[in-house]
């Protein structure tokens, strides 16, 4: 079932698939998320076996405005608070203590949950609906299947799930890759993953440095989504290289090479017509926006490789970078 979020009556619709404790997809500026009732762990353990994702990953849960915070959160460090007041609705996740009792499926069994208020105008008309027919929170891991490419447009859920989940059609995610993650339950403000929001806007909302994963044990970390080392990947493998490296791999191979795709910011030469060469955007936010889409067209393509020229180490670019880190790390 495809459903046109410009449509009252269709996120009405969409809302009522939530409430029911069935799986929808929907629109968000970040990527699009499979998602189902937080508070239901029946409704949550259906996002599992549709993504095949391990059931002690924890996901996000999506609500439609801080006034939500407290069903699920048993407390809100003031720091905390300071990115909800600056940087809600958007592209940022906070991890903050699991109130007792309250979508232990959906945080991965875990005393600690990761919530997030969206700003795409879908989403928050969908979370609106849902919250008056008392599904206060929506849990939505990306739509796709675990580790794989996610996806920024409802045909891409729909390559995914066929007719076996509703989608709530937004039209392309503007954004493109997943949030920025900050845990906020260990006292000082660590940034588990990059997003569009740089670092230095985080931290302008803060008034205070975020810390790096690094100075903690693991084990003391909670886990949150998308930090896996590998993840984000297509089916064809993706290698990062430098502009040299790529044009000296196009060289010695020549006019035999095939079955390879090329994103790179430098216009590459190859003697071979059988490169797949799309130019990848100067701009960190336009290259985020395109990333899974490009990635996406690639494997439709049935590529073997994917060469992508390494982002710049630019702040701004740690988004994107993270994600094709990651995608190579398959």
């Amino acid at each position: 079932m495809l459903l046109d979020g410009r449509k009252p009556a269709d996120i009405e619709t969409a809302a009522q698939i939530l409430r029911d404790g069935r799986l929808l997809a929907f629109p968000t500026e970040t990527v699009y998320g499979l998602g189902a009732d937080a508070s239901s762990d029946t409704a949550v353990a259906a996002i599992f076996d549709a993504k095949g994702r391990p059931k002690d990953h924890p996901l996000i849960v999506h609500v439609a405005s801080p006034a939500a915070v407290p069903e699920f959160a048993a407390s809100v460090p003031d720091f905390a608070q300071k990115l909800i007041d600056a940087l809600w609705p958007g592209p940022l996740t906070l991890i903050l203590p699991r109130r007792d009792g309250v979508a232990a499926a959906a945080a991965g069994g875990q005393a600690s949950i990761g919530l997030r208020c969206p700003s795409h105008p879908v989403a928050l008309a969908l979370l609106e609906a849902s919250a008056a027919l008392g599904v206060h929170g929506v849990a939505g891991p990306s739509a796709n299947r675990f580790g794989r490419v996610s996806p920024t447009t409802a045909a891409h859920v729909q390559s995914e799930f066929g007719d076996a989940v509703a989608v709530l059609d937004g039209g392309p995610c503007d954004v493109g890759i997943e949030s920025a993650i900050v845990d906020c339950t260990r006292g000082v403000p660590v940034l588990l993953r990059p997003g569009v929001l740089t670092r230095a806007r985080i931290e302008h909302a803060l008034g205070q440095p975020l810390v790096g994963p690094e100075e903690f044990l693991a084990e003391d970390a909670p886990r949150a989504s998308g930090t896996l080392e590998s993840h984000y990947a297509p089916n064809a493998r993706v290698r990062l290289m430098d502009a040299k490296a790529l044009q000296a791999a196009l060289n010695v191979l020549g006019s035999d090479a095939a079955h390879i795709a090329v994103w790179s910011r430098v216009i590459l030469r190859s003697s071979s017509s059988r490169i797949i060469r799309r130019r990848m955007p100067d701009d960190a936010v336009a290259a985020a926006q395109q990333l899974f889409g490009v990635l996406r067209e690639f494997d439709t393509q049935g590529v073997k490789l994917i060469w992508v020229e390494t982002p710049p180490l630019d702040a701004e670019w740690d988004g994107v970078r993270d994600r094709l880190q990651r995608a190579a790390a398959s």
